[in-house]
């Protein structure tokens, strides 16, 4: 299959190849990454499209198995982070002080309530001690957004918090 004949492909089914996949997916990310898996192995694998007659029916297929891979991915990160999300409690040293030991349970709820990039630096700052450039350095994005990230995140921990530290005041 040459450069000019997968681009007709592309113009003729990328749509509804998206289409079905965002349908099968229910997410755009998703479905346009089942897309680009799709065309992305038609491209390695040139001699695959040989002898298919109906096109439309193949893609589909294709795109079918694609979409089905990226619900069982976004399924195996969801696992993973409600398995990190039940460990988030085991932050903090355990203590005898029921006072303590609810906050602690409330921080680390609010903590995994952050968003992932807020909550990538706070605890790069607080648990691992880096400074904004080593934490822009080991997330790569700039130092200004590093420390708005961090500043964001405290608001929020802040605001959250904030009734259950005048409660146990």
């Amino acid at each position: 299959m040459s450069d000019r004949e997968l681009e007709r492909l592309y113009e003729q089914h990328a749509n509804a190849c998206f289409a079905f996949a965002l349908n099968l997916t229910r997410s755009e990310a998703d479905a346009r990454d089942a897309l680009q898996d799709v065309f992305s192995k038609l491209a390695r694998h040139r001699n695959s499209w040989e002898g298919i007659r109906d096109e439309r029916p193949y893609l589909l297929r294709l795109t079918h198995h694609a979409a089905v891979d990226q619900i069982r991915r976004r399924e195996v990160r969801r696992r993973a982070e409600d398995v990190l999300t039940a460990r988030s409690t085991d932050l903090f040293a355990a203590t005898a002080d029921p006072d303590e030991a609810a906050f602690r349970t409330e921080l680390a709820g609010a903590l995994a309530e952050l968003p992932p990039d807020q909550r990538a630096v706070v605890h790069l700052k607080l648990w691992e001690g880096l400074t904004f450039d080593r934490i822009a350095d080991t997330l790569e994005i700039p130092l200004n957004t590093a420390a708005s990230r961090y500043r964001y995140g405290l608001d929020k921990l802040r605001a959250r918090l904030r009734p259950l530290y005048e409660e146990l005041q």
